[in-house]
């Protein structure tokens, strides 16, 4: 929605990893105990939480003691292998080094880019400011439609041919459409996009009101033809529904500018 090109995902796919781990990450930043001892590396209370999350997908606290155990037993066994006389030698193997870089790199890429989220967290203001905005862009709209489901899409072509040629659309629908609808001339009432499935809602949203389908519109149910009547402004979501949700937006892209910015001084550099 904000992003376009591949360079700007890079900057999202960060913000969006240190959302979802923001909480992780400052549940371990406490001062870390020593679980276990192995091979004379000691195993803290910091990194066995920081595994037993990202293994188990839940917090450190909601595990159960068999999920510990498994847990300190597993990377015990990390532990053991890692401590070897064979792993110092096969550390610096140059696809290994390669390997250790990138992650070292992409976990204090994150541990970053959560110190400058915490620190400029999305204010009351932005947040509001941006769901005003996302109104004025995509005001929300309901529309009142009709359609003809039929199983092929030559049967929909010749509905469509019918209707240029004058034929009333609620008269074909109650004659030809196999949905639950056609009784009634295939009338659906009033809905929202999001209640349709996209292929039929990106067909109605894409109609003018008092206008048919000029081509047939495929979805799981068959062909269908399409008739939107007439559209409404809805209700939009309160403030207070969406907020998480803006207000994650509005974090990603301040943590974007701020990328762009240290971008723009490298380049400068050369």
């Amino acid at each position: 929605m904000y992003l376009n090109n591949g360079s700007k995902r890079l900057g999202t796919k960060i913000a969006a990893a240190v959302l979802g781990n923001f909480a992780i990450l400052l549940a371990t930043a406490s001062t870390a105990a020593t679980v276990t001892t192995v091979n004379g590396s000691d195993i803290d209370s910091a990194v066995f939480d920081m595994y037993l999350t990202s293994r188990l997908q839940k917090p450190a606290a909601q595990a159960t003691g068999e999920e510990r155990d498994l847990i300190l037993q597993e990377l015990t066994d990390i532990y053991l292998l890692t401590t070897q006389a064979r792993a110092e030698k096969l550390a610096e193997d140059p696809a290994t080094r390669a390997q250790i870089e990138l992650q070292s790199r992409g976990v204090i890429a994150q541990a970053v880019a959560a110190d400058y989220i915490a620190n400029n967290p999305a204010s009351e203001a932005e947040i509001l400011e941006a769901y005003n905005k996302e109104l004025e862009q995509a005001p929300p709209l309901q529309f009142h439609a009709r359609h003809i489901l039929v199983e092929s899409q030559g049967e929909a072509a010749s509905l469509i041919a019918e209707l240029d040629g004058g034929a009333d659309f609620a008269e074909l629908a109650t004659a030809k459409s196999t949905g639950p609808s056609g009784p009634s001339g295939g009338d659906l009432g009033w809905f929202s996009a999001g209640q349709m499935v996209k292929p039929f809602s990106d067909a109605v949203a894409a109609m003018e009101d008092g206008s048919y389908t000029e081509a047939p519109v495929q979805t799981d149910f068959g062909w269908h033809v399409i008739f939107r009547e007439e559209s409404r402004l809805s209700d939009a979501p309160t403030l207070e529904s969406v907020s998480d949700a803006i207000k994650q937006n509005v974090e990603q892209r301040k943590f974007q500018s701020y990328l762009e910015g240290l971008r723009a001084e490298f380049a400068n550099k050369d």
